[in-house]
């Protein structure tokens, strides 16, 4: 019978895969019982990448309940300390997949399998892909309570629809409505030159626009006077209603003289381009100032972001000496609420003195090419096609720092660091790693490895590196109980867990010589047992924990407590 059920449940995948051109509208229903109110919106500009879903905001607490929105099975499952933590996959008979992130704990059913799963693995952090008869849940059904794991920010639902190729779509182009009565805020906005023969009000550097409000409420730049090719960008946000969160713009057009020359639109996007987010923004000025500005440009011959929906001279603006030119930047959210903006042009050939200034170094990367950095001890590779654009790479080591250029350079693809470490004893090595400075001057380790007499990492971020060496071992201690205690009305046992050099790699509960399943919040550093998870045989029981950091150092807890089932 159960096989029945399935084969009836998905015998349409086959007819829908090929036929996604008509998005359903009245197919999904909205996941919480609560009324949707979001804090971050499809496509909202994230670090290093577009924001794949809606953050549903669950009213500041945990444990609401989550319902799947659609009839389906549970496709795969994921329970990781971060990314989106604790999260299901359902997949649809018509070929879409939901996807419920940051869950705080998943249905009994669900929880039963995920255990099960656990016990025999013997792992916490797990990633599971069940059969389609395996767990089926209808629309409407309990699947989880929503919470704040993961790499989360605070007690909330990420909501993603992926189609079949595994885009992943606009949750409201499917029927998610969610209210929204505001317009679209533009905070700020800049004009940009080309080349260096291009300039604008006489200079070929960056220009802040000032623009003022209108009684019919759009925004009125003053006049600018340019000559050659030049773009534009804005730094703009949306409000829905019912919350204050500053959220990301649906769609982004231009036009030049009443024609469209540009439009950006949300809709729909693979993970595999979502880093190309690095190009559409000032990446620098996001860097240096905390400020996303979105370019009506494409600048970078590399960024084929498929959001482009209309880019004409790839959004520059040709301006001629003598002409006059209407520049409207209009942003948009889902519900077509607006904002627009109005740049009055004139084209005005003139001499620039404010000059675009480069600094040269020994080192000019093409963009097109493999570049490489080597010195003593040092051997930086970096392959081709991972910077956007050719420019002076400023390297130097001093004193075992390593300065790879700096931060307000995007990084497309992985490059490699290696040291040598022919010259440290092998004693030295055991706790010796690599390690990169923070924003805040600070060193963290990064994932290190090691081949022959090299030390090396990869990464996707410049900035500075060194070797440094972690001596210490993690600390442990018992949370709310004593050696020996009767725990009788205890719900759960608690244990925290810090290491203050490289950092937490792995750790392993035991109770009376067997594995148990201690879920580890990374943002306390709390390892939690639930005592119901099973049953322990006699009055005294050993619980032991060990704790390993990334190199290696260990430090192992045992403490004795009395408890009756």
């Amino acid at each position: 019978m159960r096989k029945k059920i399935v084969t009836i449940l998905f015998l349409g995948i086959v007819n829908f895969i090929f036929s996604q051109n008509e998005l359903p509208k009245d197919y999904f229903t909205n996941p919480l019982e609560i009324p949707l109110v979001l804090s971050g919106t499809f496509g909202e500009l994230r670090t290093n990448h577009f924001h794949a879903g809606l953050d549903i905001k669950t009213q500041k607490v945990e444990g609401h309940k989550v319902l799947s929105s659609a009839d389906g099975y549970v496709s795969r499952i994921n329970v990781s300390l971060w990314g989106y933590g604790n999260a299901l996959y359902i997949t649809h008979p018509n070929g879409y997949t939901t996807v419920y992130g940051h869950l705080q704990k998943f249905s009994p059913e669900i929880d039963a399998y995920v255990r099960k799963m656990q016990y025999k693995k013997e792992s916490f952090s797990i990633r599971l892909y069940p059969k389609p008869d395996e767990l089926i849940v209808k629309k409407g059904a309990l699947i989880a309570l929503s919470g704040n794991s993961g790499s989360s920010g605070g007690p909330h639902l990420h909501y993603e629809i992926r189609d079949v190729k595994s885009n992943i779509l606009n949750p409201m182009l499917l029927g998610i409505n969610v209210p929204d009565h505001k317009n679209p805020t533009i905070q700020n906005a800049f004009a940009y030159s080309k080349n260096d023969s291009a300039q604008v009000n006489q200079s070929s550097k960056n220009v802040q626009l000032v623009f003022s409000r209108q009684y019919d409420g759009d925004l009125l730049a003053n006049t600018i006077y340019a000559f050659g090719e030049i773009g534009f960008g804005i730094n703009a946000y949306d409000r829905l209603d019912g919350a204050l969160n500053r959220n990301g713009l649906y769609s982004l057009e231009m036009t030049v003289n009443g024609e469209k020359v540009f439009q950006f639109t949300v809709n729909k996007f693979s993970f595999d381009e979502s880093r190309f987010i690095n190009s559409y923004v000032d990446y620098e000025r996001l860097i240096t100032l905390k400020q996303r500005v979105q370019k009506c440009f494409v600048n970078h011959d590399m960024n084929n972001l498929s959001l482009y929906k209309k880019l004409d001279n790839k959004g520059f603006i040709n301006v001629k000496d003598s002409l006059e030119y209407t520049v409207s930047i209009i942003a948009k959210d889902f519900e077509g609420n607006k904002t627009r903006l109005i740049i009055p042009i004139k084209g005005k050939k003139d001499s620039i003195i404010i000059p675009k200034v480069v600094k040269k170094t020994p080192y000019f990367f093409k963009a097109n090419q493999p570049n490489r950095i080597k010195d003593s001890v040092v051997t930086v590779t970096f392959p081709k096609n991972i910077f956007y654009e050719d420019f002076y790479f400023d390297y130097t080591n001093i004193d075992g720092i390593v300065k790879l250029h700096n931060s307000s350079v995007p990084v497309h693809k992985s490059f490699r660091v290696a040291f040598d470490i022919s010259n440290y004893s092998e004693d030295e090595l055991k706790t010796l790693h690599i390690a990169k400075k923070n924003k805040y001057g600070k060193l963290y380790y990064v994932s290190t490895k090691r081949k022959d007499n090299t030390l090396y990492t990869v990464s996707k971020n410049l900035g500075e590196y060194t070797l440094m060496s972690d001596n210490v071992s993690p600390t442990i201690r018992a949370l709310g109980f004593k050696n020996e205690q009767w725990l009788t009305k205890f719900t759960t046992l608690k244990v925290k867990i810090h290491d203050k050099g490289s950092g937490i790699k792995t750790y392993r509960g035991e109770i009376d010589g067997e594995w148990i399943r201690m879920a580890l919040n990374p943002k306390t550093g709390t390892l939690t047992y639930d005592f119901s998870d099973k049953k322990l045989e006699g009055t005294l029981h050993n619980l032991k924990v060990v704790v390993t950091d990334n190199v290696n150092n260990s430090t192992t807890f045992t403490t004795s407590f009395n408890k009756k089932n």
